[in-house]
């Protein structure tokens, strides 16, 4: 209903973003909230009301959902690989983000509340082997997540059952696997792989020299989810009935070598590789079993990965090569 009031935790990041743009094409009314500064926000429409507030403190959430009836919460203080296994505290401070947005929101009277959990939320003991089998969401217990943030994530999806259960909150909940597209984060230091894989083979292919660094040896194995299903399967999962945790991933396995030689396909070269076996690099196999997802919604995220991977390619290199081009011009003014 276009009369609903919807908040986007989360909003200013590259999946918030993309869910907030797809709502105003919708005609819904949007809060957009992220402690980013503005001027960091991956997307920022003037037509919603965009607030800069800090979700770990409870009176920040308070003001968030205040006359809303949707809250997604998409925020995180979160990263790739090279963020997570670095940042295990930080990553655990993002509880206090959920906890007080599910008490604001319960307090608040919302109608609707949906958590952004991940895959990292499922045991480790059974993502050691390349040729993993699919995750079913079962498949998290015996507990035993992603040190720091699954812990955070599995403890947050616990929080929002009993939500549900002793205070009647409608919470729902969706473990991302691996989102990946345009407007995101390519550089820094939180760059998920496809989008650092985009990079460094447009690094190579600007600068001529055709080499590329890979994390681990290049046979640990992940599904890929393009933006376009996430957000779909985002608003499906909030407005559907079924309240337990949902895989929300694509089901196509490939390894990191795969990966790479998809972007290279793309860009037209092909690169020498050097394996950082010190480098982090997560678990060795992990792909989304979305058996459940087709029996309740009859749909999954199928976008194909070279397809998703062409467009975020695209966009990466539109922001890489102007830069790349001015560095050239001061570097020959030097001269």
């Amino acid at each position: 209903m276009k009369s609903e009031r919807i908040v986007v935790c989360g909003g200013g990041g590259f999946i918030g973003g993309h869910l907030v743009a797809d709502l105003l094409r919708q005609g819904k009314t949007i809060r957009s909230v992220d402690v980013k500064p503005f001027s960091e926000w991956y997307q920022m429409f003037p037509e919603v009301e965009n607030l800069e507030l800090d979700l770990r403190d409870k009176e920040a959430c308070e003001r968030a959902v205040a006359d809303v009836d949707l809250v997604y919460n998409l925020a995180a203080d979160m990263g790739g690989m090279g963020f997570i296994e670095n940042n295990k505290a930080l990553c655990m401070l993002t509880v206090l983000i959920n906890t007080h947005l599910l008490m604001a929101a319960k307090d608040a009277g919302v109608k609707r509340f949906f958590y952004a959990s991940s895959a990292c939320a499922y045991a480790a003991d059974k993502q050691t082997d390349p040729n993993v089998t699919a995750l079913k969401e079962e498949d998290a217990y015996p507990a035993m997540p992603e040190d720091g943030y699954g812990w955070e994530k599995l403890f947050s999806e616990r929080m929002c059952r009993h939500f549900l259960e002793d205070f009647g909150l409608a919470t729902r909940i969706a473990r991302f696997h691996n989102v990946y597209g345009p407007r995101g984060t390519f550089e820094g230091g939180r760059e998920k792989a496809p989008a650092a894989i985009c990079r460094k083979v447009i690094e190579a292919k600007l600068s001529g020299n055709h080499e590329i660094e890979v994390w681990g040896d290049g046979h640990q194995t992940r599904s890929f989810m393009w933006i376009d299903d996430c957000v779909k399967g985002t608003q499906m999962i909030m407005n559907g009935d079924f309240a337990e945790p949902l895989n929300l991933g694509s089901s196509e396995l490939v390894s990191i070598n795969q990966l790479v030689d998809i972007v290279e396909g793309i860009a037209g070269l092909k690169l020498k590789r050097r394996y950082n076996l010190s480098a982090p690099k997560g678990v060795n196999g992990r792909n989304s079993d979305n058996t459940l997802i087709k029996k309740v919604f009859g749909w999954e995220p199928s976008t194909k990965l070279r397809d998703g991977l062409e467009r975020t390619y695209r966009w990466i290199y539109e922001q890489m090569a102007p830069r790349s081009a001015k560095q050239a011009t001061k570097a020959q003014a030097v001269r």
